[in-house]
């Protein structure tokens, strides 16, 4: 089984879940320009699912062409919401508009992972979870975001599902170590099949 690991992606979040598991992992950020690739392949009309893969295998590829013979682990998470692919908010004010458009909904979270070595990609999975958020007050959304604050949406998300943020759901559909953007029981599989 294969313990040490690279992993091309500076959440916190996922890095912990996968040393809760017994990894070994050092992070080696891709500084791959997601923008661009989310703009382009949204552009040629690409899939949520398609897009989270995309950015996690140029992550890894992009990694690994750095650390010959290691295994580098690239992830990303795209949040869809009737087809439509909704980004980290910037400001306050579109995380109020985010959260707004959320309430009382369901949305989709994929969560994709690509192992690479050597430059190029060797596997690959995703896992799509639903969520449905319930409808809350304005002036409880507006404590919710006073209480989170953008830092930390901007590193997790608009919503901070492994802490504040699960209240705000009404029913949650899917693992969450995926929703927080490692599906580890797949990881783990694949990687327990690794001389």
């Amino acid at each position: 089984m294969i313990k040490n690991i690279i992993l091309a992606s500076k959440s916190e979040i996922r890095k912990k879940v996968l040393e809760k598991e017994g990894f070994d992992v050092r992070v080696e950020v891709s500084s791959v320009d997601e923008d661009i690739i989310k703009d382009s392949m949204k552009a040629e009309g690409a899939t949520s699912i398609s897009i989270a893969k995309s950015l996690a295998e140029h992550k890894a590829n992009r990694v690994s062409s750095r650390f010959s013979d290691l295994f580098v682990l690239g992830a990303d998470q795209v949040l869809d919401f009737n087809n439509d692919q909704i980004n980290k908010p910037n400001n306050l004010e579109e995380a109020r508009f985010i959260m707004t458009k959320l309430q009382g909904q369901t949305h989709s979270l994929h969560s994709a992972v690509c192992v690479s070595k050597n430059g190029s990609m060797i596997w690959n999975y995703h896992e799509t979870s639903t969520l449905k958020m319930k409808t809350i007050s304005p002036k409880d959304l507006e404590l919710y975001l006073e209480d989170v604050g953008i830092e930390l949406m901007q590193k997790y998300g608009v919503y901070q599902i492994e802490g504040k943020g699960k209240k705000l759901f009404e029913k949650i559909d899917g693992d969450m170590n995926a929703i927080m953007g490692m599906p580890i029981v797949a990881v783990t599989n694949y990687f327990n099949q690794q001389a």
